[in-house]
């Protein structure tokens, strides 16, 4: 029995330490594949070569190649055409680097996932969304693939639809991860909740889904750069350059400063929604349990909203963009908590 007891703690150990690991991975990708984004690095490996890509150019020659290969794409020839070598060579190692970092979270998590499947006892509902995020994490790779291409033949970027897709799935790996850690590592007894009577926490963590969404379509179109006052867009808290109409038609999502403006107004309505949830947990005796939690999601959305300002006023500088996403990051960590003890009794 004791024995027993001895496998049992090791593989829980064991277990939760890997998927803490490959969380900050993905946690960490997504931070690089932002400043990939911000520093237009993105396009600067034109090829999409799995094995042997893992080999950065180890000399001048081999330097030459890969940046006359960039040279070929509309972004060097309409937009970087006085780029020097070394220039080319910084954007290159952010793509590597984030590149690299997809291979590793592949791997990491795939071997130890085979080797804990078959050295382990995991229950099969466990087991099941494990593989389900595997399989995730291979189609985000053909989707980096796919957005990459984008930009590769008549544009001097990627195609904003498709980064937001790719952001999007970056996300909601991270979230199924975080989730089945803070479940497997979580042993206090309760069971799960048949209903769930306070669903405002769900609703809030889909609208900052959607908010990421929309934030990297922000980024896809330069959107950030375009009106660089807050509260006002300009003179006006309707952009100048756009119509009311547009809104309602598909030309909101062409338009940077539409699909700015949009950003914008849906973190308002994120803001009321979690004054308005935070109002019923404090009015509501049976959702105090929630009071810690909520109040921590409080401090993540306060610190996300103040640097997105900074952001906007900044131009979207590149640090205060970086910190924005990484704000959200920890708002989407901070709220599936929340939403994690909302969907358990003791």
């Amino acid at each position: 029995m004791y024995i027993k007891f001895m496998i049992d703690e090791n593989k829980n150990a064991y277990i939760s330490l890997w998927l803490l690991l490959i969380t900050i991975l993905v946690a960490l990708i997504i931070v690089v594949g932002g400043l990939t984004r911000l520093t237009d690095s993105g396009l600067s490996i034109t090829r999409w070569d799995l094995i042997t890509g893992i080999f950065p150019p180890l000399n001048n020659s081999d330097w030459q190649e890969a940046f006359s290969l960039y040279k070929k794409i509309p972004e060097y020839q309409l937009q970087n055409y006085s780029m020097t070598i070394n220039e080319f060579k910084v954007i290159f190692w952010w793509e590597f680097a984030h590149r690299m970092l997809g291979r590793i979270v592949g791997l990491f998590y795939i071997i130890p996932l085979i080797f804990f499947t078959f050295k382990f006892r995991i229950n099969k509902k466990l087991i099941t969304s494990l593989y389900l995020i595997f399989l995730l994490i291979l189609i985000q790779g053909f989707v980096g693939w796919y957005m990459v291409s984008s930009g590769l033949q008549n544009a001097v970027d990627v195609s904003h639809y498709r980064l937001s897709l790719h952001l999007t799935l970056a996300f909601i790996i991270f979230i199924l991860l975080l989730w089945n850690l803070i479940k497997y590592s979580d042993k206090r007894k309760y069971v799960l909740r048949k209903e769930f009577n306070f669903f405002l926490p769900n609703i809030f963590l889909l609208l900052l889904i959607i908010q990421v969404s929309i934030g990297a379509l922000v980024s896809g179109l330069d959107g950030g750069q375009i009106y660089t006052t807050w509260p006002f867009m300009g003179e006006n808290y309707f952009p100048d350059d756009s119509n009311y109409l547009d809104l309602f038609s598909l030309k909101s999502f062409e338009s940077a400063s539409l699909i700015q403006f949009i950003h914008r107004n849906l973190a308002y309505l994120i803001f009321v929604l979690f004054l308005f949830m935070l109002l019923k947990v404090y009015s509501n005796k049976n959702l105090l349990y929630l009071k810690k939690n909520t109040l921590v999601v409080f401090v993540a959305l306060i610190f996300q909203i103040f640097i997105g300002i900074v952001t906007i006023n900044s131009g979207a500088k590149i640090i205060f963009a970086s910190l924005h996403q990484i704000g959200s990051i920890f708002l989407i960590s901070t709220t599936l908590f929340l939403v994690y003890e909302n969907s358990k009794i003791n």
